[in-house]
């Protein structure tokens, strides 16, 4: 935020009140930062830590996929230890209902040729032998799905990049309005670096925000036998192909009050 200052009249020795004002603005601005700078350290108000940047504690997957290295969970296929089929790491402490997921994520492929492909599963289903299934916050190696809200194993893609869709209770998708063309947003996502993506779940509302710009913003009113679960379990995802590679740090969750 850039401050206007409006050049004092006169001599400004002559209105000590206007110095004085000066200075208390800047031990003000100097106690902010030093404040901030504080918090930074801390995982937000409101917000607990799922993962103690160590080992697994709190969560379930196949050894041979998933390990802890350089502070992040790391998910990885080689061609000695393949997906066989998308799999997943399970957060075992619990379901998530309305709430608000933050963490950092990083995927790189070790094969161009491949399909290179991760996800955040939230408000999912237990399929058995690590397998998940419902909504999930897409990334990849790629232009295309990063950001994206697919429901694994049920309907498939429910938005694409830049899109608010309303979906009927008929099942119906209506895309009601642009958050910016996907090209746009793709230019704020990092390849083969870390990004940070933010899971807002509140009722019917889905929202996903990476580097601060808002991916999809979903509306499911869908009724019947596909409508979207309210609740379930939070899963990292592995995804079937080539050799590959994902990480996720600072994974933390704020729990918010249910939607009337």
């Amino acid at each position: 935020m850039h401050h206007h200052h409006r050049r004092l009249p006169g001599n400004v020795f002559s209105r000590p009140g206007a110095v004085l004002r000066g200075c208390q603005t800047i031990a003000l601005r100097l106690l902010l930062t030093a404040a901030s700078a504080c918090l930074a350290q801390e995982a937000e108000p409101g917000f607990t830590s799922l993962f103690n940047g160590t080992d697994l504690t709190g969560w379930a997957g196949r050894p041979q996929h998933w390990s802890v290295e350089d502070g992040a969970i790391t998910g990885r296929t080689t061609k000695e230890h393949p997906a066989q089929g998308n799999n997943f790491l399970f957060w075992t402490n619990g379901i998530v209902k309305d709430f608000e997921l933050r963490a950092a994520f990083k995927i790189t492929s070790q094969n161009d040729a491949h399909f290179s492909n991760s996800g955040i599963q939230y408000r999912s289903k237990d399929f058995g032998n690590f397998v998940a299934g419902g909504y999930q916050a897409d990334m990849e190696v790629g232009t295309t799905y990063t950001g994206i809200l697919y429901e694994e194993r049920m309907r498939g893609i429910l938005a694409q990049r830049g899109q608010m869709v309303w979906i009927q209770p008929d099942g119906k998708k209506r895309v009601v309005g642009s958050l910016g063309s996907s090209a746009d947003i793709l230019k704020a996502i990092k390849a083969d670096d870390w990004n940070e993506y933010v899971i807002i779940a509140r009722g019917n509302h889905l929202t996903h925000i990476i580097n601060g710009r808002v991916t999809v913003d979903v509306t499911d009113d869908e009724t019947g036998k596909n409508q979207g679960a309210r609740e379930g379990i939070l899963a990292l995802q592995l995804h079937a192909g080539g050799p590959m590679t994902v990480q996720f740090k600072n994974i933390r969750l704020r729990v918010l009050e249910e939607a009337k």
